[in-house]
């Protein structure tokens, strides 16, 4: 019982060079497949070309711990309890580089596991649904940002309300002694609102008198590097 429960825990799976190779080379195949992937679904400042490199070195370094674990029971456990302890703390600019980590891992495990199928065809799809929709964005929002004296707090939310109704949200409203700040949220479509005598937002707020600027900063998903 003692020898055949040893056994079990020594089985070491061990390739041949040639199969150790083919699922090396596999995976540095479909990593190239991800790394373009990645080009052409990404731009601006959200592009990364270290990220991009990173991601083809994932997809080795997965199908080699898969070849070294194989079959070996007590390298699986190892490999679990080390990857239990480890944390990380890469920051991601774009949530779409979520869905490329796990894709290199699991064409590494496939790899490494041999089923060079599954990766193949697995990544073509994948890499059609990214080619298909990965430029798509959220819509540009558009902060406006109104700072006048306290006397006008009420005049410029009926404005606003006026001009905006409940398509202006209102996300900050900072106040001091003396003056007033208002941040509103807004479609970038519903930007330069008009009354019905034609009269622009703009133009409106600065008719109120004593305000001291009238800012509109864009908001999207790109962040800088």
């Amino acid at each position: 019982m003692r020898q055949n429960l040893f056994d079990l825990i020594d089985t070491t799976g061990d390739l041949a060079i040639e199969a150790v190779a083919a699922r090396l080379l596999a995976a540095a195949a479909i990593s190239v497949f991800i790394f373009i992937s990645y080009r052409l679904s990404h731009s601006g400042s959200v592009y990364s070309s270290k990220f991009n490199v990173s991601l083809v070195t994932l997809t080795l370094i997965t199908t080699t711990v898969m070849i070294v674990i194989g079959n070996n029971i007590a390298l699986s456990l190892g490999m679990v309890g080390a990857l239990s302890i480890v944390r990380f703390r890469t920051a991601i600019k774009d949530s779409r580089d979520t869905v490329y980590i796990f894709w290199t891992i699991v064409v590494g495990i496939c790899c490494g596991a041999g089923d060079y199928l599954v990766a193949a065809f697995g990544s073509a799809l994948i890499f059609i649904v990214l080619l298909l929709f990965g430029r798509i964005r959220n819509d540009s929002r558009m902060l406006l940002i109104i700072r006048t004296v306290r006397s006008n707090e009420e005049k410029v939310e009926a404005l606003i309300f006026r001009y905006y109704a409940k398509r202006a949200n209102l996300r900050v409203k900072n106040t001091t002694e003396d003056s007033v700040e208002f941040i509103y949220e807004l479609r970038k479509k519903w930007l330069d609102a008009r009354d019905r005598k034609d009269k622009r937002i703009v133009d409106a707020v600065y008719e109120i008198g004593d305000i001291e600027y009238f800012n509109i900063v864009a908001q999207n998903d790109e962040v800088s590097s």
